[in-house]
């Protein structure tokens, strides 16, 4: 216990000591902790209601308990991108406090206490967002019915878990006593936690794909469970074919090509191929699970016409247009958060090369060239893996159509397919905004820290 005051006194005192280009980095993580508070403070006010409501907004969707119980479970999910998105915050500033990091070695500090020290940096950062985003939400909160344990919770939560994904963001990051930071241990595979996951998946997926077969039939309401395992399974694929490929590219582009770009691109991509798979992870998911949503709408608003013209509703139509609605804003924000985590990789992996990319400028290598090559690191590798993405959303709408097909006439979903293309796009050009950190990276300034 004196060992976690001590190293959590040391952690205050360096965040206090950041400089002006480290808060920007503070900034992000508290602004993802606050986001991540207030999610999970709106989940414990969906949850903390009993019983039927009017709510004056949301046209009826939060008036019972099992809509608010599903709500509840669509804001959750929200979550995932982002903890994705501190782990990206956490992994960049390792890199900028490398030499303090190195300091603390000098002193007689362990690997492990270095990591430790710099991941409750991060918590710290973590808790200043949530007290702030606690402050801002709990008196929106409906007093008599509000669960102040779970107000609680949430707000000590947030700082622990964003002190854990840095740590496991940092887990393979070294400092070296003489001031440079490696990583050890590169990851020329997934791990094993990664290839357990897949084959449960493919598994479940086998199993609830042959379920017809001998003669169980599919409810309804377990079409979204199947989607949902359907969507995963499709990711993790996804993940793997971005690694996999961008060591293939890499080793292809590196022993055909002349174009000095694709050539620094490939050297990149054969190093490290995983690091593409470890940063695209959530934005393949996201990729996936909104090209799948695109085609279910579709199929869902062609539904919910049907039904209004032959007068079988159950409710308004606005009561199923504003869930379908707030299902893709909540795709919509994670697919910005998501998209924010990839302009922070990859401005971290210039960070982690700065030093490597002033030597290449001090060489004679033109600036424009080193800025292609950043731009063909994310988009090559990317381009199989947000294709696959894609078609496999694409075909989980198509399969929930055949799906329902039974219950109602819909229409056939090719509107999915604009999503990859749009998100393709979308990926490049937040690539591009890493740009303006390259002319700082490649001064010559650099060099005297080789």
């Amino acid at each position: 216990m004196n060992a976690f005051r001590a190293d959590l006194r040391l952690a205050w005192l360096l965040t206090r000591g950041s400089d002006r280009r480290e808060w920007w980095r503070v900034g992000l993580t508290a602004f993802g902790a606050a986001l991540a508070t207030g999610i999970g403070l709106g989940v414990v006010a969906l949850l903390s209601l009993d019983g039927f409501y009017s709510v004056s907004f949301g046209s009826g969707l939060f008036d019972s308990p099992s809509d608010r119980r599903n709500v509840s479970l669509a804001l959750g999910l929200l979550l995932i991108p982002v903890l994705g998105f501190l782990g990206q915050c956490a992994r960049i500033g390792a890199v900028h406090r490398d030499r303090r990091l190195a300091a603390l070695r000098l002193a007689g500090a362990g690997p492990w206490q270095v990591r430790r020290i710099a991941a409750l940096e991060s918590g710290l950062a973590c808790l200043a967002g949530a007290v702030v985003a606690t402050a801002a939400v709990v008196p929106l909160l409906p007093s008599p019915a509000t669960d102040w344990a779970g107000v609680v919770l949430v707000a000590v939560a947030v700082p622990v878990l964003g002190a854990g994904v840095s740590a496991v963001a940092l887990r393979r990051v070294v400092a070296d006593p003489l001031g440079r930071v490696r990583r050890v241990r590169p990851v020329r595979r997934p791990g094993r936690l990664f290839r357990t996951a897949t084959r449960l998946f493919a598994a479940t997926t086998v199993v609830l794909v042959l379920a017809p077969v001998f003669g169980s039939t599919i409810a309804f309401g377990q079409l979204p469970v199947m989607v949902l395992v359907l969507a995963v399974l499709i990711s993790l694929i996804a993940i793997w074919l971005s690694g996999a490929s961008s060591r293939q590219l890499g080793e292809g582009f590196a022993a055909g090509t002349s174009r000095p770009a694709l050539l620094i691109a490939a050297e990149r991509m054969r190093e490290d191929p995983w690091s593409t798979a470890r940063t695209h992870a959530a934005l393949l998911l996201v990729t996936v699970v909104g090209s799948g949503f695109a085609g279910v709408r579709q199929i869902l608003l062609a539904d919910l016409n049907s039904s209004r013209r032959a007068g079988t509703l159950g409710e308004r139509m606005s009561y199923y247009t504003t869930g379908i609605d707030l299902t893709a804003a909540a795709i919509l924000v994670a697919f910005a958060l998501v998209l924010t985590a990839l302009a922070v990789g990859t401005a971290e992996s210039l960070a982690t090369r700065r030093r490597g990319l002033a030597a290449q400028a001090a060489a004679g290598v033109p600036h424009a060239v080193l800025a292609r090559a950043l731009l063909l690191e994310t988009a090559l590798p990317l381009f199989p893996a947000i294709a696959v993405a894609g078609l496999g959303g694409t075909a989980i709408s198509f399969w929930y159509g055949a799906a329902v097909s039974r219950y109602a006439d819909v229409p056939v979903p090719y509107g999915a397919l604009l999503v990859p293309v749009g998100v393709y796009a979308a990926c490049v050009l937040a690539a591009a905004t890493s740009l303006p950190l390259l002319r700082r990276s490649v001064r010559p300034g650099e060099l005297r820290y080789a």
